[in-house]
């Protein structure tokens, strides 16, 4: 049996044991959605946001890419963001990342001439090791140093949620959402947290939008 012969008989069974267990569950799924969380996540196939919660179906919006970034003139990640702000009126935001992130390890490199597209895209990262120089190259040890990038790229990505119009406005006129940070390792299966960002948080005069 082929691969993607499994995956829809995986399916099948996995929708007759749910409609076992609750009759009506693919009916409420179809009657819309009203999400609390979106999730910009790396597009690791190991880091899946509803199982690493363990989440249902219907908790989570979720936006993935390569290193979880959130770049200003990507319009699929902002466009996912305005949906999940201002039309379904998420409550919260995660930005996660991972350690061992095969996409953070290969912006401490040097660029490779065959990987044309995912150069550019990983400039975004090098951006953050830049700004975080002195602190990245004290650290020996390469595996620890992209460690360390995984955690400064999530803030960084955090912030620049804050700084854009769409969750600036939503601070403003309805005080929600709160943008959290966390990292996940793929060694024990846990997050950890490490920033938050909501509507009484201070930012940089120069990122921030007129009322």
């Amino acid at each position: 049996m082929r691969s993607h012969q499994k995956l829809l008989l995986e399916n099948k069974a996995w929708a007759e044991e749910k409609k076992q267990r609750e009759p009506d569950y693919f009916e409420r799924l179809a009657g819309g959605q009203q999400p609390e969380f979106l999730w910009i996540g790396c597009a690791d196939s190991r880091v899946p946001a509803d199982i690493i919660v363990n989440a249902e179906p219907g908790l989570i919006f979720a936006h993935r890419n390569i290193a979880n970034q959130v770049i200003a003139t990507d319009f699929n990640c902002l466009s996912v963001v305005q949906y999940a702000v201002q039309v379904l009126k998420v409550k919260h935001i995660i930005v996660c990342g991972h350690y061992n992130c095969g996409g953070v390890k290969a912006a401490l490199s040097h660029q490779r001439s065959e990987f044309t597209l995912l150069n550019k895209w990983l400039l975004h990262v090098k951006d953050v090791y830049r700004l975080h120089r002195a602190e990245l190259d004290a650290i020996a040890s390469f595996d620890e140093k992209a460690n360390r990038l995984v955690e400064l790229n999530v803030i960084e990505q955090v912030n620049s949620l804050a700084y854009t119009s769409i969750v600036q406005n939503a601070w403003r006129e309805e005080e929600r959402p709160l943008v959290h940070g966390w990292v996940y390792a793929l060694d024990d299966g846990l997050l950890k947290q490490l920033v938050t960002l909501g509507p009484d948080s201070e930012l940089d005069r120069i990122y921030q939008w007129d009322a």
